[in-house]
């Protein structure tokens, strides 16, 4: 049935494709995996059953899988803490701050609410590598010896952990918030009380859209990928920002006062100039994907800010930060990553730090975010084709006229779909003309060459 873990955790339709079956057996094996059952973890000091911290948004769906998943762990001799409605930026941390063995949170994240999905974390916090998530896989429906008795995990409610989260993204900020006007938009999701709560404490006014989850509204016409609304009050309101999240809050884009989008390239923009005057920027360096918009390199070097590139995928930002020790990094879409804080992205935490940035230079959003000029940029996917054939001769030789066409001023980046018979054909260029014409032109190179 092909492999059950995609880019961020198992997702389909819940019911349907992610029933109570395969959530018990997937939280089966991950406690195999990542439980080190009766096992003396020198990193806690602690002997005796593992915990799990489990946490979810709002969806209908959400309840009868957090159900399965507490059964599954629990009878595979694992103490569970449920935490109910919270980020996924928040069941990671609570992952590290109760000491617990591994973290399961249970969203499908800016997706519509038939879905869900459920992602494991590891002790400390951190997303599974894929050899880990394979091995997830290989164990399903393996034969165990069951626990009985005093050797089974018992269950109980933490959802008062909720406020340990908040005070440590607040902890994290210098600075507060008074005078601030801000509308959040909280995508019906996982953040719509933690959220309001963090920005009043700090001082912001606040006005909520997107804070009525009913378990089957999440993400609709609401959060980071449906902006219009937003766009619409903070401008009729006169407030000075807007704050959009996504379902499961581990991520955040913004809108200006002028009613402007401020994409996540803009949001690291602001955020790695910041960090940057203040010596706070481990190696004066910021990770992002290929996909970032070449306005936002051009604008950071200039600044004296290096940046370095990774694939498509916030666990590839994460890997490079790892490895090179920096603190800084994201994707156009809003994932932002600040390593000093958290161990994945967290809407809320950048939101707030954006927010001070905004308190802090006494300067609209607006003003902050000019910082870069984003070129006009066109993505083309060309679908029903081979995406093996994405390094086709004949393409290759028209990316290459095309790169010499643009010069310094643009460029070109074409790449196969991971999950489908697609080739995406990307051009940014000094004018959107330019980028159309040429985006064009390449697709119908793709279509002839890549069948």
């Amino acid at each position: 049935m092909g492999r059950l873990f995609g880019t961020d955790g198992v997702r389909g339709v819940a019911g349907r494709d992610l029933t109570a079956e395969l959530a018990m057996d997937l939280s089966v094996a991950a406690a195999h995996v990542l439980g080190d059952a009766g096992a003396f973890n020198a990193s806690v000091g602690r002997r005796g059953r593992p915990v799990a911290v489990v946490g979810r948004d709002p969806r209908a769906s959400g309840e009868f899988l957090e159900a399965a998943v507490v059964a599954g762990l629990a009878s595979s001799g694992v103490d569970v803490l449920r935490l109910g409605v919270l980020p996924t930026p928040a069941v990671a941390y609570l992952t590290t701050a109760l000491r617990a063995d591994m973290g399961v949170m249970i969203s499908a994240s800016h997706n519509p609410a038939p879905d869900n999905g459920i992602k494991f974390l590891t002790r400390g916090g951190y997303k599974l590598p894929d050899a880990v998530e394979n091995e997830i896989e290989q164990r399903l429906g393996e034969k165990w010896e069951r626990p009985v008795g005093a050797s089974v995990g018992r269950v109980r409610e933490a959802y008062g952990e909720a406020d340990r989260y908040v005070s440590h993204v607040l902890s994290t900020v210098d600075g507060r918030l008074d005078g601030l006007n801000v509308v959040l938009d909280c995508a019906h999701g996982a953040a719509h009380m933690v959220a309001p709560e963090a920005l009043l404490r700090a001082g912001a006014t606040v006005e909520t859209i997107g804070a009525r989850p009913d378990g089957l509204n999440i993400n609709a016409g609401v959060g980071s990928t449906h902006l219009d609304r937003l766009q619409q009050i903070v401008v009729s309101r006169d407030a000075d920002v807007g704050i959009a999240y996504d379902g499961d809050a581990d991520r955040c884009l913004a809108v200006s006062h002028t009613g402007e989008i401020v994409d996540g390239d803009q949001i690291m923009a602001v955020l790695a100039m910041a960090m940057h005057a203040e010596g706070k920027l481990a190696g004066d360096t910021v990770v992002a994907t290929v996909m970032s918009n070449l306005g936002f390199k051009i604008a950071l070097k200039n600044a004296g800010v290096d940046v370095v590139e990774t694939a498509v995928g916030d666990r590839y930002v994460l890997e490079a930060m790892r490895a090179g020790g920096y603190n800084l990094g994201g994707e156009q879409s809003g994932h932002v990553l600040m390593l000093d804080h958290a161990t994945t992205g967290d809407g809320l935490l950048t939101s707030l730090h954006l927010l001070a940035v905004v308190a802090r230079e006494r300067k609209s959003l607006a003003e902050l975010a000019s910082v870069m000029t984003r070129l006009p940029q066109v993505l083309v996917n060309v679908k029903d084709v081979d995406r093996s054939k994405a390094s086709a001769p004949e393409l290759a030789a028209a990316v290459s006229a095309a790169e010499a066409e643009l010069g310094e001023t643009g460029r070109v980046l074409i790449r196969p779909s991971g999950t489908e018979p697609m080739i995406r054909v990307m051009v940014e260029a000094a004018s959107a003309e330019q980028a159309e014409q040429l985006a064009g032109r390449l697709a119908e190179v793709v279509r002839t060459a890549c069948v």
